[in-house]
């Protein structure tokens, strides 16, 4: 009986060692990301350049994975090209092929200007950022100076 136990026991752990076995590797390839940037100025005139640095930040590599950008424009008028000179159309997808970029913002209108950036991955993953412009028309009033105070001349005699 001790035998048959034994004998029992042994196939059952073989059994699980071979069903816990598999020949299916599991590769993950679509890892998530962000796009991180520096801080960007909040002011611009009409004909200022504004620039954006990007760092794509992604949790793992995949040696397949590939990246695209694309931007649309809800609030003005500007132009929105990469640090290689590509200038980029609203809506069209273009290749992202690196990783630590520069996005350069062009404005050409006098109104408020908002644009959306969009990073998306071929595995469908896609992250947004929104940068929005104030107009600077430079007619702030400049802010009151302090009064200057004028204190005595005191003598100092030792």
């Amino acid at each position: 009986m001790k035998k048959f136990l034994a004998y029992f026991l042994y196939t059952l752990l073989l059994c699980a060692i071979v069903c816990a076995c598999s020949d299916d590797l599991d590769i993950r390839q679509d890892y998530t990301f962000d796009l991180v940037t520096m801080p960007v100025q909040k002011k611009i005139v009409q004909g200022e350049t504004a620039e954006i640095r990007c760092n794509l930040v992604k949790e793992g590599e995949y040696e397949n994975a590939r990246f695209f950008i694309r931007y649309f424009q809800p609030d003005g008028v500007g132009e929105l090209r990469m640090d290689d000179g590509t200038v980029f159309k609203p809506n069209d997808l273009y290749p992202l092929n690196k990783t630590t970029f520069r996005l350069y913002y062009t404005s050409h209108s006098t109104d408020q200007q908002v644009i959306d950036v969009y990073i998306e991955d071929n595995f469908g993953q896609i992250v947004q950022k929104t940068f929005s412009f104030q107009n600077n028309k430079g007619d702030d009033e400049p802010e009151e100076e302090e009064p200057y105070i004028r204190y005595p001349k005191i003598k100092y005699n030792p």
